[in-house]
């Protein structure tokens, strides 16, 4: 296989090249010219392969499968590139706080829990609204996948997205604190800058540039055969279309999808011979578009009356998100926007990050002894969190309307493993060492009873010897680092090759097939994703019109 690998690879690398000399012309995004409204989408159009979700594993798949075939990519949101705030570093909590149920580019919802989350819905997904880190998959997590991997495409998938969109970033003083304060309470060694998954504390990389401006999967689009592509933005697809097959074992087909534009009008995108339809709408999308098309538990679709196309139990199933615990404390000191740069990878557990934020005061402080001015005055927060590595705790997701557009009831279960409550107090009580350590002594605040932080919000357990208090802690305090996945996992519902079990023609590459997550943050695994299925799937075709 590898051999064969390396004999057609040259050939999609030429005609890449050459997508990537067009893209430079222009200093806006050259995948504009082949970006429509889908509300100028024709009734009905043809095409070898439809994308659903211009996210973050679709982008790469989209501009990939480009080279040979004619794509279609449907994003239900809009263009990043002209929203401002979203292509700042600092604009990524509000843009996670400036949310509405159909327009803005982060979609809330939360979870039955209690726990708010959000989804991207814009082009580039949720690279597009997210920190920023990039940090490749730890090793076991390739041989726990289930996926069937080819481990030379798997090295230059995640060359080929570093070389666009991936920056080395350059510390500050929270982060040279934070790397400082690892290495001080024991999680080594110091493995400077790399993008590998490796124990100790380490830089990751940034799709933030030195200048703060994001780069997300939109940009990878740049590298598509513009003349083999089509992107239709505010395309909502209502369901999956399928015919029955006409092979010796009864079996229904994917032929197109059902979109509905922001008018309300419909288009059939509908395959060409030998054509996918390729699900890219993440963790929560794709599960929910496959039991609102017909595949899922029976007995469950019916309930809903939806006709079976295909029994499947395990649609949404097997459902994960990673729990975030820490702390938030106000600097004494202004400090810069951070996000996620410096990981500390430990080995019990969890995985240690922070950020910093620079807020204005809601009211500047007037006095009849200080002249009033109109300059904002400012503050920063500080934050340190940990990340439980799984996790073990499974969820899952329900219809709560057959409506596309309103969200699936979903159930993370966090912590009901004992498991990951256990690796939750390992991680907080490595926090707890990261306080008392020199390198946050600058970090508090002076005082008659000694120097100590201000907490915003719930701080840790006096007594952190204790499994109890800090257990409560965790369960108290859970929250989302925005890394869920599951739902439509490989050996459930897909195959090692991603192709959705009893039906043909229908695939699930995203984070949905991962029943584990990637490292230390999965935003590299799944842009590597789209990459290398796009060239497995261009090789099989090669390969099968040659024979």
């Amino acid at each position: 296989m590898a051999s064969t690998t390396a004999q057609c690879l040259p050939f999609i690398i030429i005609m890449m090249f050459f997508s990537l000399i067009s893209s430079t012309i222009s200093q806006s995004p050259s995948y504009m010219s082949f970006v429509v409204n889908a509300t100028a989408l024709p009734p009905e159009e043809s095409f070898d392969y439809i994308i659903v979700g211009g996210g973050t594993a679709g982008c790469p798949l989209a501009a990939t499968l480009s080279v040979n075939h004619r794509v279609l990519l449907l994003e239900r949101g809009g263009v990043p590139h002209d929203n401002p705030t979203l292509m700042r570093q600092e604009g990524f909590i509000p843009t996670l706080r400036q949310v509405d149920p159909f327009h803005s580019a982060a979609e809330a919802f939360t979870s039955e829990e209690g726990v708010p989350n959000a989804r991207g819905r814009i082009l580039g997904g949720s690279s597009a609204i997210n920190a920023g880190f990039y940090s490749r998959a730890d090793d076991e997590f390739y041989d726990r996948s289930g996926i069937n991997w080819d481990p030379l495409l798997l090295e230059r998938s995640y060359q080929w997205i570093e070389k666009s969109i991936v920056f080395e970033p350059q510390l500050q003083s929270w982060q040279t604190s934070l790397r400082d304060g690892l290495l001080e309470v024991g999680v080594q060694p110091y493995n400077g800058f790399t993008l590998k998954h490796s124990l100790g504390t380490k830089i990751g990389g940034s799709t933030f540039n030195s200048s703060g401006h994001r780069h997300s999967a939109a940009d990878l689009l740049n590298l598509a055969r513009e003349t083999n592509i089509k992107i239709a933005v505010y395309a909502t697809v209502e369901r999956i279309l399928f015919s029955a097959s006409d092979s010796p074992e009864p079996k229904e087909i994917a032929i197109g999808v059902v979109i509905r534009d922001s008018l309300g009008h419909f288009h059939h995108a509908m395959l060409r011979e030998n054509g996918e339809v390729i699900l890219s709408a993440g963790a929560i999308g794709s599960p929910h578009l496959l039991l609102l098309s017909g595949i899922g538990p029976r007995s469950y679709l019916s309930s809903w009356g939806i006709p079976v196309v295909n029994h499947s139990p395990f649609v949404g199933e097997f459902l994960y998100d990673n729990p975030r615990n820490g702390v938030s404390f106000v600097s004494p000191k202004l400090l810069e926007h951070s996000l996620i740069q410096v990981v500390g990878i430990t080995d019990s557990g969890a995985y240690l990050e922070a950020s910093s934020n620079v807020l204005p005061f809601p009211s500047p402080v007037h006095s009849i002894f200080m002249r009033s001015s109109s300059s904002p005055l400012y503050f920063s927060i500080a934050s340190i969190m940990e990340k439980t590595i799984g996790p073990l705790s499974a969820g899952s997701l329900r219809l709560a309307s057959t409506e596309i557009r309103a969200n699936p009831n979903v159930r993370f279960n966090y912590f009901s493993n004992p498991v990951d409550l256990q690796r939750c107090v390992n991680g907080t009580r490595k926090v707890g060492e990261l306080l008392r350590s020199q390198a946050m002594s600058a970090y508090r605040f002076w005082g008659w009873s000694g120097a100590d932080f201000r907490f915003v919000g719930l701080p840790l357990p006096v007594n952190q010897t204790s499994d109890e208090e800090m257990a409560d802690f965790c369960r108290r305090t859970v929250s989302t680092i925005w890394h869920y996945h599951g739902g439509c996992v490989v050996g459930r519902v897909v195959d090692p090759n991603l192709k959705v079990i009893g039906v043909d023609n229908l695939r699930v590459i995203d984070g949905s097939v991962f029943s584990i997550s990637p490292g230390t943050n999965p935003q590299a695994t799944v842009l590597m994703l789209g990459r290398h299925m796009g060239l497995k799937i261009l090789i099989d075709r090669m390969q099968k019109s040659d024979a």
